[in-house]
């Protein structure tokens, strides 16, 4: 019986230890259903997903105006750094739902949005989750089916008396130009079926090295600055050094480049502003540099071409707020309303004083 005692004891103690917490249970917790409902906003072609709502050409053209058409153009025609939006589609890719420009062959000059995507839930869910770029998830769900609405009539899509809704989307999917492009490949999803292994393009006297066949010019290569240094300073990858003519050796036998080595931080500015993680916090720079152009310029390049002008924080902080082109080129400066008056003119004054 002491035996039986003493054997049963252990099996208990021993299942009690199993049934233990795992080291790492006590990590985290479970997502509450409203947290997983905020984080589960993607919108399936069948529109699973997709919330209810709408919005009207007209309200969507007060929005593009206000928040988009600095990046993308009043009419989808962009500029030298987001490709067109709009264009390149016709009445009868409409009736067909398959782009002639982009048939094998065409040599139509440039590939828009309209004319790529077969989904007009892809761009409801971009829209939704990724615009405006300096502001992502801003938008109110009828303003996003405001601006898909814009962008519809601008290719000819829609009317622009329409009001696109969660009601009538279906029925315009039904119009979307290159909503017949998509190509199934069905070996690639019957896992019980044949493999796509009959390729026989090339199965004698095959080539034995791949040639790159395109090229950047010249005059293109360091349009938008150096590409080495608009790389993380973590991580394998590194961007070519663009100041420098292209290596002519295989790739990956020249010497590593030497890491990008970043400032320190600079201390707050009067009145305890921390300029570095204002411009992080609202996309800074994404487009501009310390000392160096990334889409536009960089701040130190900003000083240099208003030094001496009395009213240059002012000035500057107006330009923040408000934004501008023409001055550094063709690229807009999309207005920033989302920043306070305030932090303008903390950034403004960074600038003036020095960025470093």
């Amino acid at each position: 019986m002491t035996r039986r005692f003493i054997f049963a004891a252990l099996v208990l103690a021993a299942g009690s230890a199993f049934a233990q917490s795992k080291p790492w249970d006590h990590i985290g917790r479970e997502a509450t259903p409203a947290e997983i409902k905020a984080w589960d906003i993607d919108v399936r072609p069948d529109f699973k997903g997709l919330p209810k709502g709408s919005g009207s050409v007209a309200l969507g053209e007060k929005v593009w105006e206000a928040q988009c058409a600095s990046c993308h153009g009043s009419f989808g025609e962009s500029n030298e750094v987001f490709t067109p939006i709009v264009g390149g589609t016709t009445k009868a890719d409409i009736e067909t739902g398959r782009v002639k420009n982009l048939v094998l062959g065409s040599n139509f000059p440039q590939r828009t949005t309209l004319m790529k995507v077969a989904t007009v839930s892809t761009l409801w869910d971009y829209i939704n989750r990724a615009m405006p770029w300096n502001a992502p998830k801003t938008l109110k769900t009828d303003e996003v089916y405001g601006v898909l609405a814009y962008i519809l009539n601008l290719g000819d899509i829609v009317p622009a008396d329409f009001t696109l809704s969660d009601q009538n989307i279906a029925e315009v999917q039904k119009r979307m130009p290159n909503r017949n492009g998509m190509a199934f490949h069905e070996p690639l999803w019957k896992a019980n079926g044949k493999g796509d292994v009959q390729n026989v393009a090339c199965m004698k006297d095959c080539p034995t090295e791949a040639q790159v066949r395109s090229s950047l010019p010249d005059f293109a290569r360091d349009a938008h600055g150096n590409i080495l240094e608009q790389n993380r300073v973590v991580g394998p990858v590194r961007g070519a050094d663009t100041t420098k003519p292209p290596v002519k050796a295989p790739v990956g036998s020249a010497p590593q480049p030497a890491a990008v080595v970043t400032a320190a931080a600079p201390a707050p500015a009067a009145g305890g502003v921390d300029v570095k993680a204002l411009l992080a916090a609202n996309a800074c720079t994404a487009c501009h540099g310390v000392s160096n152009k990334i889409v536009g310029p960089g701040f130190t390049e900003i000083l240099a071409r208003h030094k001496g002008r009395a009213d240059l924080e002012s000035y500057l902080t107006q330009k923040i707020r408000n934004g501008g082109s023409g001055v550094f080129g063709a690229v807009p400066m999309p207005p920033q309303p989302q920043l306070k008056e305030g932090d303008a003119q903390a950034i403004a004054r960074w600038i003036a004083t020095g960025p470093r």
